[in-house]
């Protein structure tokens, strides 16, 4: 669930960035700029209180309440949710920042409050999860939204930039066909909803590393983690009180990447595109590690 929410708030966000950019008037300001401050914050305020009422009243009204408590799920799904969180957060974060920056606020208060925008969205929702008795507050998850948020605050304050981009890629399995309910049916619910076909990347900048080298600047190397034969969040399924037996294997991923946001372009629209599209992995020839086989090459992974 989580996921599709939060894809919706990044789009909507991406779509912001977009008229930014496009629009000389929200060109980033090189001093503060109160005007533009106050419509950031009231507008994320504004945004982030509807969100949170619409689940109170579309998802978690479908559900029988509780009392506060909290559950421990860090070995379901073997942690892709965990991954899917730590993305979210990161990314939620990169966006509240730059929104911020285009006010002409501090860095420091750009880190402070726009850096931390996904933590403190997605552990409103964990709370919200907290009184569903569906559900429970997972520390794994809230542990995983610092996560996100600590890669992009701390890489800022490390080297200013962003030199380890979070990225996300997607292939079609046969899982999805075997449980639709879990798994997604059609391809935009098993884009969100199938772990066996998603992959979470940590994309890192060579040249960022390496300034004097003449590696081309927007080349990246990229590590993966992905999942295969998940039908369920553990290994105990039963349909009909029959035991579905489940292959459950962890991969791992070595790949080259593209850094879009280092391709050179006078344009405002394809910076914007650049940055919106940077989320996800360019295919590459990859190598795949798992139990099952071994090492594995792709000719090309998505």
């Amino acid at each position: 669930m989580f996921i599709k929410l939060t894809t919706y708030v990044l789009v909507f966000l991406f779509s912001v960035c977009a008229f930014a950019q496009e629009s000389s008037f929200f060109k980033p300001s090189d001093t503060l700029n109160i005007k533009r401050r106050n419509t950031v914050v009231i507008s994320e305020a504004a945004i982030g209180g509807v969100t949170l009422l619409a689940l109170n009243q579309l998802w978690y009204a479908d559900y029988e309440r509780s009392n506060f408590h909290t559950i421990n799920d860090n070995s379901e799904w073997l942690q892709m949710d965990k991954f899917g969180h730590t993305f979210s957060a990161y990314h939620l974060g990169r966006l509240g920042a730059q929104t911020l920056k285009w006010s002409g606020v501090s860095k420091k208060n750009q880190l402070l409050y726009g850096g931390t925008l996904g933590f403190t969205f997605l552990t409103a929702v964990e709370v919200m999860d907290g009184f569903s008795q569906e559900w429970g507050f997972s520390w794994g998850d809230f542990t995983a939204n610092a996560a996100g948020t600590g890669l992009f605050i701390g890489q800022e304050l490390l080297w200013d930039e962003q030199r380890i981009v979070m990225k996300y890629s997607f292939h079609r399995t046969q899982f999805a066909a075997q449980r639709p309910d879990k798994l997604g049916n059609g391809l935009t619910e098993e884009f969100l909803k199938d772990y066996n076909g998603q992959t979470y990347w940590l994309s890192a900048n060579v040249h960022s590393f390496f300034k004097s080298s003449k590696i081309p600047k927007w080349l990246n190397v990229a590590f993966g983690y992905g999942v295969d034969g998940l039908l369920s969040g553990n290994d105990n399924l039963f349909v009909d009180n029959v035991f579905i037996q489940q292959d459950r294997q962890r991969q791992f991923y070595l790949s080259l990447d593209v850094d879009l946001t280092k391709i050179k372009t006078n344009s405002a629209l394809l910076k914007t595109v650049f940055s919106v599209f940077n989320t996800i992995k360019v295919p590459f020839p990859t190598l795949e590690i798992n139990g099952e086989n071994g090492i594995k090459l792709h000719a090309i992974y998505f």
